[in-house]
């Protein structure tokens, strides 16, 4: 269709011919230019609409390097638009362009509304995918946003603070407030409910030193969910890369969720708590070819998305897909990688977010097909003077064989690192090899230090979003996910769990008992294992889903955080809170340098020593004992290998850790050494050692089955 053809449709006012940079919407007092990427259009109409939702085209007619653009004068902050691309229509070539299908700007600042759907948000018919279908997809999708990005951040710096001190809380900003009776009803589950002084609080009495924020750039449910009634809850189905998600805003969506997202950074930076992203690069809303056309299809599908390479050496359309949801970004492609580099910045220099966690980080490094350490994304992130400074975790595999990269990314990337959580869980439900449990709670150093990195490069976690809580990994032997509607097939079968003797909630003291201790032990052994510790919303304090392993899809009380006190497992929030507190007030217990099991100084104690429950140093042949369920763990105060801020020598308390997973109880006979010889115990799960008893080297220590109890010494021990 001719812009001829275009005008007649729509009122045509006057356009500056603009500039063809930044890519995106910028809003000036003057005029708002607007520029985006189609290098193979033939034609480019900017749509606005205004509160009646009547639609104004405006044909682009300036172009360079791929770049369309204009500036429009006289466009006010909220104002809503989309585009229409004209150009060939050949998916054998990778092209899909289609003028009926309204395009989401993919540098938009922010979105309203929604998809539905329904057969006009796709490209081909359903009836026969290799028609192009002809109707107006503007009814059925959301428009983008014009927005003024000035905000007085008052000061607000990031606070760099060091890994060695960080502690990880991921949360979902909706699930986390919705529920809670604190704060005011009109901002439960939203970025102002996340920043009220109650949930702030909250956080900072318990420890947290850093949130990371499940999805919250613009995503859009799956049609599929939306067809069954269901929603994408997670948000891992991203469409708009530099939008924080409309849905989360209790101040619209004509751009007041940009201002209150930067609140709520503003606010949790002031309270001494860093902001984590979950990203999600690797694939967007989109899905196949088959999938809606919402954005990226329709200005350049051939170079946005990754295709199978012919051995011919020719071009296939077919998508090459790793991540599991019908589309792999092509990190190659240099405009869809300018685009993640671009919204990267965005988020850290406008918004002020402290670091990111990338899901399905290999997707990204891929060069072709295979795992590339060398590939364009990781070099241009480590070569980035702002994104090299921030916090930056991998999540290091896809849903490939070869795409398992645990303890293979290269600095300055740190890890989710499941073969914790694996040997941790099969620990506390009486499996798994004591040799193992030894190295994941002195940080891992068999994945991490043949490369020179340190232990916080390992980020910890017993749970996270995607599988059990806490409260039902010792609750449940299997998953039951019938409310996903897909007949229980859904989620993980590897979950590594024990019900303890009955399936799901009971009435049984004794049970509730063990399993508030096992959830106990759990929580403490996560906090104090060398590393950086992720604990996920809730499971301090005892959250279920009632056996769903895989609440993708369930918005409502199955994944949204229970603040009433009746059922909560509050003296799992409190040893959970006492742990964090020790790891916080002691250096001995967030090490960056390796334990050497060797003195730091001449004539001093080792600064790490592992004990038989019988007094004496593991032996070769106790390694290798399958039936040994107890162990100990002595952590020398001093001095620490690594200075303070001004190279000064750190002292700290020593500490002697024991963990019994077995099921009867262990008498510990101490070693003849100078471990501790004067102190007390500062934390303990079991019942019968209370905290505050004195620890005396001629006095045994019982301990119940399936217990921790941490013993400190009185002094810092100068060696």
């Amino acid at each position: 269709m001719s812009p001829e053809m275009w005008t007649l449709l729509g009122e045509k006012t006057e356009i500056w011919p603009g500039r063809n940079w930044p890519l995106g919407a910028t809003w000036s007092e003057e005029s708002t230019n607007f520029a985006v990427y189609a290098p193979n259009a033939t034609g480019v109409w900017l749509c606005l609409f205004d509160d009646a939702g009547r639609e104004t085209r405006h044909p682009l007619t300036e172009h360079s390097q791929g770049i369309w653009h204009g500036a429009v004068p006289g466009i006010l902050p909220g104002q809503r638009y989309g585009y229409r691309v004209e150009g060939p229509w050949d998916p054998a070539q990778g092209h899909r362009h289609n003028p009926q299908k309204l395009l989401l700007d993919p540098y938009a600042l922010a979105t309203s509304g929604t998809i539905i759907a329904e057969q006009p948000i796709y490209g081909v018919r359903e009836d026969d995918p290799s028609v192009r279908d002809d109707t107006d997809s503007a009814a059925y999708t959301g428009r983008s946003v014009v927005v003024d990005t000035r905000f007085d951040w008052e000061g607000d710096e990031p606070m760099k603070r060091r890994w060695r001190d960080t502690v990880v809380y991921e949360l979902h900003v909706k699930g986390f407030t919705k529920l809670h009776d604190r704060i005011p009803e009109s901002i439960r589950g939203t970025y102002a409910g996340l920043a009220d002084p109650a949930v702030v609080q909250y956080l900072h009495d318990l420890g947290v030193t850093a949130v990371e924020l499940l999805p919250v750039q613009q995503f859009f449910s799956e049609p599929a969910l939306l067809e069954r009634g269901l929603v994408n809850y997670w948000g891992y189905n991203t469409l708009c890369y530099f939008a924080p998600d409309a849905a989360y805003s209790s101040s619209g969506d004509r751009g007041g969720q940009v201002h209150e997202f930067k609140r709520m950074v503003k606010a949790l930076h002031e309270a001494g708590i860093e902001v984590i992203l979950d990203v999600v690069y690797n694939h967007t809303a989109e899905a196949g070819p088959d999938g809606p056309t919402l954005s990226f299809r329709g200005f350049d599908d051939r170079g946005f998305y990754k295709r199978l390479i012919p051995e011919d050496g020719g071009y296939d359309d077919t998508y090459w897909d790793v991540t599991g949801c019908g589309n792999t970004v092509n990190t190659w492609d240099p405009l869809a990688l300018r685009l993640i580099l671009d919204s990267l910045r965005y988020w850290v220099t406008e918004m002020h977010v402290d670091g990111f966690r990338f899901d399905l980080t290999s997707a990204l490094t891929r060069t072709g097909y295979d795992i590339d350490f060398a590939c364009a994304f990781l070099i241009a992130v480590d070569q980035d003077p702002i994104l090299r400074h921030v916090k930056l975790i991998a999540e290091p595999w896809d849903v490939s064989m070869d795409g398992y990269l645990v303890g293979k990314m290269p600095p300055p990337w740190v890890e989710w690192n499941d073969k914790y959580r694996d040997t941790i869980r099969d620990f506390w439900r009486g499996q798994g090899a004591i040799k193992d449990v030894a190295t994941r709670l002195a940080g891992s150093s068999d994945l991490y230090a043949d490369d020179g990195r340190s232990a916080y490069n390992s980020v910890n976690f017993i749970t996270a979003h995607d599988g059990f809580t806490v409260r039902d990994l010792v609750s449940y032997d299997g998953k039951h996910n019938e409310a996903n509607g897909e007949d229980n097939r859904d989620g993980t079968d590897n979950n590594r769990s024990w019900n303890h003797g009955v399936e799901g909630e009971t009435d049984d003291a004794d049970i509730v008992a063990l399993r508030r201790r096992q959830a106990a032990n759990l929580m403490v052994t996560l906090c104090l294992s060398n590393g950086v510790p992720m604990i996920t919303a809730g499971d301090e304090r005892g959250r279920t889903q009632g056996g769903n392993n895989n609440a993708y899809c369930q918005d409502n009380e199955i994944s949204w955080m229970d603040w009433r006190g009746d059922d909560a497992w509050l003296d799992v929030y409190e040893f959970t809170k006492a742990a964090l507190k020790l790891r916080r007030e002691h250096p001995a217990l967030r090490q960056r340098h390796w334990f050497e099991g060797a003195p730091t100084i001449k004539g001093g104690p080792a600064d790490l020593v592992w004990l038989h429950p019988d007094g004496r140093r593991m032996r070769d042949s106790d390694w290798a004992d399958g039936g040994l369920k107890t162990i100990g763990m002595f952590v020398s105060g001093g001095p620490l290998r690594a200075p303070g801020k001004r190279g000064e020598q750190l002292v700290d308390r020593s500490f002697l850790f024991w963990f019994n997973a077995g099921e009867t109880e262990v008498t510990i006979t101490f070693p003849e050494n100078d471990w501790i010889e004067a102190g007390e115990v500062a934390l303990s799960t079991d019942p019968a050692v209370a905290v505050g008893t004195r620890v005396s080297v001629e006095a045994p220590l019982v301990m119940a089955p399936r217990t921790v109890v941490v013993m400190q010494s009185d002094e810092p021990d100068a060696g």
